[in-house]
């Protein structure tokens, strides 16, 4: 398993290590070992079947691991769940209201089940999630976007150390998503620790500060998302007047393979807009330069030259083979 090697000093919330689950005879999870620190927004990534679902479930108590160990913020969720649990937020999959009441009726209902909530806490959460102008209208009403922030809302009440969101940007409109990204990193830089799971990988690239990899019931990586794709292969998309020349000496070029776009795990928007005739190429970056003046100095002109910034559904793609995100 890839690890970071940057010390963070920051104190660790969630602490999951060596976690197990056997149901029957089969195991779901077999290793997955991480820590989310405050502060920090926590990716948690993994293709169909990798055991994410199973593993948030663990850390919420849902269900109980086999083996191995989950502390948040030093108490043993198995062994002192209730202890544990009041420093945790969490939406689980859809967040569940009720849609005949009004937003602050259901925050109201949800506050009765935990000590020490009163109304004011209420409109504190209510204004962290901009909600004040509709929190009085009926929860039937609300749109997607709507029910996602009443939700955390909700999950706020309990003033909570750690925040889990499972899948919290399903069904959202563009607009909702960059402004849900926004606030769940105003909740970061607030001191909180965020552990989000999500299939837009895009959208984790820019919302999490590191990511855990995680399949077949083990984590294949953690680290900052930076540094996760620092030395990945690099993609270089070539545009000449004579490609199937270009073609043939780029492929006598050292430290340069061409690659048919059907092979490369590169992502699609790259090559929207490029003439039918583009050559992409996997090479180090740092011999862009040498190769040009190889195009150039066999008389080949070259038009365009295009670096793909290696991204985070690249390297997800590379490390699990290609397999689909849940």
């Amino acid at each position: 398993m890839t690890t970071s090697l940057h010390e963070d000093k920051r104190d660790v919330v969630l602490s999951v290590q060596q976690l197990k689950k056997r149901i029957g005879r089969k195991w779901i999870i077999e290793d997955v070992t991480f820590e989310v620190r405050a502060g920090e927004i926590f990716g948690f990534l993994g293709p169909n079947g990798a055991g994410k679902t199973t593993t948030i479930r663990m850390l919420v108590d849902l269900i109980k691991p086999t083996s191995g160990k989950i502390t948040v913020c030093g108490y043993d969720v198995n062994r002192d769940p209730e202890q544990s649990l009041r420093f945790v937020g969490a939406i689980v999959e859809n967040p569940e209201m009720y849609s005949f009441l009004t937003g602050w009726e259901n925050l109201e209902q949800f506050a009765r089940m935990v000590p020490d909530i009163d109304e004011t806490r209420i409109h504190e959460v209510v204004d962290i999630v901009g909600m004040a102008k509709r929190i009085h209208d009926k929860v039937k009403n609300y749109s997607l976007g709507m029910r996602q922030r009443l939700g955390i809302a909700q999950a706020l009440l309990v003033r909570p150390r750690l925040m889990i969101l499972d899948e919290p940007t399903n069904g959202l409109d563009p607009l909702g998503i960059k402004e849900l990204r926004t606030f769940i990193r105003q909740l970061a830089d607030e001191g909180m620790a965020v552990f989000v799971s999500s299939h837009l990988l895009s959208e984790i690239q820019l919302m999490c500060d590191r990511v855990a990899i995680i399949n077949h019931g083990r984590v294949l990586a953690v680290d900052d998302v930076e540094n996760l794709l620092v030395g990945r292969n690099q993609y270089v998309i070539w545009m000449t007047k004579s490609p199937e020349r270009a073609r043939a000496l780029l492929e006598q070029q050292d430290g340069v393979h061409l690659v048919q776009p059907h092979e490369g795990m590169i992502d699609e928007t790259a090559l929207l807009g490029l003439p039918e005739d583009y050559i992409i190429t996997e090479m180090n970056t740092d011999l862009i330069a040498k190769v040009n003046q190889a195009l150039l100095a066999a008389g080949m002109e070259v038009e365009g030259i295009q670096r793909v910034v290696p991204t985070l559904e690249q390297l997800f793609l590379e490390m699990t083979e290609g397999g689909g995100i849940d």
